[in-house]
């Protein structure tokens, strides 16, 4: 119902801005863990995501992040 009222021309805030072009939505996951210490832990993550939101007009997509894991 909700990609009919995009192909109508209908806005979401989200994933579209009028008709879209459906196409599957592909990411790759690539991350790396390293121990600091027996109570650190710190973490790179990288994401690709081709057609975000499954619309073909959007993207690609390049997420980086950094998680930083304590324990005490």
């Amino acid at each position: 119902m909700h990609a009919k009222y995009l192909n109508m021309g209908g806005i979401d805030g989200f994933i579209g801005d009028g008709r879209i072009r459906a196409q599957p939505e592909h990411v790759v996951n690539v991350f790396y863990s390293l121990s600091l210490l027996s109570s650190l832990w710190v973490s790179a993550d990288y994401q690709h995501i081709s057609n975000p939101g499954f619309n073909a007009d959007r993207g690609p997509v390049n997420v980086f992040g950094l998680r930083v894991h304590g324990e005490f």
